[in-house]
């Protein structure tokens, strides 16, 4: 994936509590917002009524995704990156879910080539999406907040179809020392357009926390973070998605999926696209390892 460096330019930014007794948020200071959907992690466990695991890789069970490890305490959700012998697992939450993911159901005689569909618990159309989050510590896998149209590439115009709107990505912070966000779409196949991600230098805090966010309007996109713009895709260079989006707060270790392997290789279980290994980094990570969050919201323009 090619990448436009980004040099981050600053803005002006206002500081506002939106929910009492939280950190205030952080939101660009031209506008009026109204707070639509939020989660504060104040439980003991993750809140299920918002949030779905998402289990599968392009319809086949992944080995790199969990329900496992997710930690909610002390006001913040924790996701565990998990050893198990020689293999690696970590959460990947989503407020609805992929429909191409959805494994075949083998016990219906339907043609219908995906399962039942997890229920959708969030859809929103524009606003602005903020997650307060500190990083993982250790290199091999990576974490994000994105994001993604239940049909992304299922129709010739992405307006219709939606697009993966990648609001964080850690993945080069170990290795480049930078940070990656921006828009595909077109689906992930010979359609796919993936040539607007920017590529910005990583600045630690001093608590370790950060914000980013994306405002998301009929125009286009505006990527921050801490306070930061670093990038804008806008219309009609970037496809802007004009339906309804689910959000997702994800990890992933690196080397299981986006392996294939011939389906039926003698003396092999086909496991489709997550045939793969974990890479030599997972083996060299200190535990524990945590993508940490404080809260994820989003606000409507008003």
């Amino acid at each position: 994936m090619p990448f436009t460096i980004s040099k981050p330019e600053k803005c002006n930014m206002k500081e506002e509590t939106v929910v009492e007794g939280h950190v205030p948020s952080m939101l660009p200071s031209d506008k009026k917002w109204r707070l639509v959907w939020n989660d504060e992690f104040d439980g003991d466990a993750l809140d299920e009524s918002k949030w779905n695991y998402r289990l599968n890789f392009w319809g086949y069970r992944s080995p790199a995704f969990t329900t496992e490890g997710v930690d909610v305490s002390d006001g913040t959700l924790k996701i565990n990156l998990l050893r198990k012998g020689n293999d690696f697992c970590s959460a990947h939450l989503q407020t609805g879910g992929l429909t191409f993911y959805n494994p075949r159901d083998a016990t219906s005689k339907k043609f219908w080539p995906f399962g039942a569909k997890d229920k959708f618990k969030f859809m929103h159309k524009y606003g602005y999406y903020e997650i307060r989050c500190r990083l993982p510590k250790c290199d091999g896998w990576h974490c994000a907040f994105w994001l993604q149209s239940p049909s992304i590439g299922a129709h010739p115009d992405p307006a219709v179809a939606g697009v993966e709107c990648d609001i964080m990505e850690n993945y080069r912070q170990h290795k480049y020392g930078t940070m990656v966000c921006g828009c595909g779409w077109g689906g992930y196949g010979a359609e796919g357009k993936w040539a607007g991600h920017y590529e910005f230098p990583f600045e630690e805090t001093e608590d370790g926390w950060h914000n980013y966010a994306v405002h998301w309007t009929p125009e286009g996109y505006t990527f921050y973070a801490d306070g930061k713009i670093v990038g804008k895709q806008m219309a009609p260079e970037c496809a802007v998605s004009q339906v309804e989006q689910f959000l997702l707060v994800t990890t992933e270790c690196h080397g299981y999926n986006r392996v294939f392997k011939a389906q039926g290789e003698a003396g092999e279980v086909t496991k489709g696209c997550c045939s793969g290994e974990p890479v030599p980094e997972l083996f060299e990570a200190t535990l524990p390892d945590v993508f940490e969050v404080d809260y994820v919201r989003v606000f409507d323009e008003t």
